[in-house]
């Protein structure tokens, strides 16, 4: 058996329970500094078929011509009901108020791939500099519903 002994003073106990203190902070603050991967840029949406084919990646089958396509300028600050409509983007990944202040332009397709609702189903897609920013799936009347337009998961 063998047994050491150390003799520490108060001061010396106290200085090494500090240095130990700060270690760790170091150690704390650059794991939170470590570099993320780097996030992939959104597609760039110029053209119909860009549009298209970006909706086509998300699984939806659409008719290739937009049923309607305008332009807006997103208010400086969301109030209702964009602020409503930005939740719902918000668990897509997507967030309107990067875009607040600048012109957006929406792009309705009809699909006609939706599960039991073959007709009637609409994709909005909603497109600052290029890039998109919102979307969603939707249908009017009695039996409407507007849900997200990335799959879950995405």
């Amino acid at each position: 058996m063998l047994i050491w002994t150390a003799k520490f003073s108060r001061k010396k106990a106290a200085a090494t329970v500090v240095l130990m203190g700060v270690v760790m902070a170091v150690l704390i603050v650059l794991t939170g500094r470590a570099p993320a991967e780097p996030e992939s840029p959104p597609p760039r949406l110029t053209t119909n078929e860009e549009r298209v084919a970006y909706l086509q990646s998300l699984g939806w089958e659409i008719e290739p011509e937009p049923i309607e396509t305008l332009q807006f300028i997103l208010p400086a600050e969301l109030a209702e009901p964009y602020r409503s409509y930005n939740e719902l983007q918000l668990s897509q990944g997507f967030d309107l108020t990067k875009c607040c202040g600048k012109q957006v332009s929406r792009c309705t397709y009809s699909v006609t791939n939706y599960p039991g609702q073959p007709k009637g189903v609409q994709a909005n897609l909603y497109i600052c500099e290029d890039a998109p920013v919102a979307g969603d799936i939707c249908s009017s009347g009695a039996r409407g519903f507007q849900e997200p337009l990335l799959p879950s998961g995405e």
